[in-house]
């Protein structure tokens, strides 16, 4: 059996992977991190003689023994009854995710993708993602990460010539639908030096702004890229960042990265740990490639959708492979 985690309001791209697992003769089962609560019944146990681990969900019981591998596409907050009185809310989540938390822990000997702890850490640290880049022998921006105001105007002078950009540390990314909140990639005018009070509340990443010709979104799985060009440069918000293009709708054309790049990449992902991940680079006029970040739980479904890559299918089939 695989167990595919994700969360309520997850369609499309886990059906993808789901559906393909079925065709290769696996049994599924989905856990909604978002219900790992009094929707579901769970049981663990240690005596003498061993342990066990158990799920219960919909009339379906999951138990340790028989899980081999682990698809890890989302993981969601959980969600508390309404009729839960508020003083016990604190302590219903707390428990609750312990729980889930332990239940994720008993998982960790076998085949995921991506391990839950590797996927969460490097998602959350761009700096290490930068540094793993440039060993891998990748074009990075030159990059600052501050709270201090004066950094900031030294770095947008010194290092960036008055051209450079700034965006949060936190992964707010457009959805498929593009209609989740988010703050895109901002451009910085000289001008807005004379107003960084507020770093101090809340520390940014400021980067050179690299001149690009397009945007490339990658999609890699285990040895294997899918990627995007993305065309939102005629949108003037979109020539800073594809999601926050409005004017247009941004379209995806079919792209083959060159050889050195997808070994550069393939390193950097393989000393990372990571099996699956997407990234985002910029092609400069020149010719040269950058990269700029890579999110262990990107969002591929527009990249199959629209150019017809068997990305889901591809993810089942290489977390297959990896069951002993």
């Amino acid at each position: 059996m695989i167990l595919c985690i994700s969360h309520s309001n997850d369609f499309y791209t886990i059906d993808i992977v789901i559906e393909r697992l079925k065709e290769l003769g696996k049994e599924v089962f989905r856990l909604n991190s978002d219900t790992f609560s009094d929707q579901l019944e769970f049981e663990y146990t240690v005596d003498q003689s061993g342990h066990a681990v158990r799920l219960k969900q919909d009339g379906v019981l999951v138990s340790l023994d028989t899980i081999e591998a682990v698809y890890y596409r989302k993981l969601w907050y959980i969600g508390v009854p309404d009729d839960l009185d508020d003083a016990f809310k604190n302590m219903y989540l707390q428990e609750y995710t312990t729980m889930r938390s332990l239940f994720f822990e008993s998982l960790r000997h076998l085949p995921w993708m991506n391990p839950m702890e590797l996927d969460h850490r490097i998602g959350e640290n761009k700096l290490e993602q930068l540094v793993f880049a440039r060993k891998s022998g990748l074009n990075i921006p030159e990059t600052l990460m501050t709270n201090e105001p004066e950094k900031v105007k030294t770095f947008f002078h010194t290092v960036c010539n008055g051209n450079m950009i700034a965006k949060l540390h936190g992964s707010l990314s457009r959805s498929m639908k593009g209609d989740t909140p988010f703050f895109p990639t901002t451009r910085i005018e000289e001008s807005d030096l004379e107003r960084l009070e507020t770093l101090a509340y809340c520390p940014m990443i400021f980067q050179q702004n690299i001149e690009k010709m397009y945007e490339l979104r990658i999609i890699y799985v285990d040895g294997i890229f899918f990627t995007g060009k993305i065309n939102a440069q005629a949108s003037e918000a979109g020539k800073t960042d594809w999601r926050a293009a409005k004017d247009i709708m941004p379209s995806w054309e079919l792209y083959t990265l060159p050889e050195p790049i997808c070994l550069a990449l393939e390193k950097m992902m393989r000393d990372i740990g990571l099996y699956f991940g997407a990234i985002d680079m910029i092609r400069q006029k020149e010719g040269q490639y950058v990269f700029l970040e890579v999110n262990p739980q990107g969002e591929w479904g527009m990249i199959q959708r629209d150019l017809g890559y068997p990305i889901g299918q591809t993810i089942a089939e290489k977390l297959v492979a990896r069951i002993c």
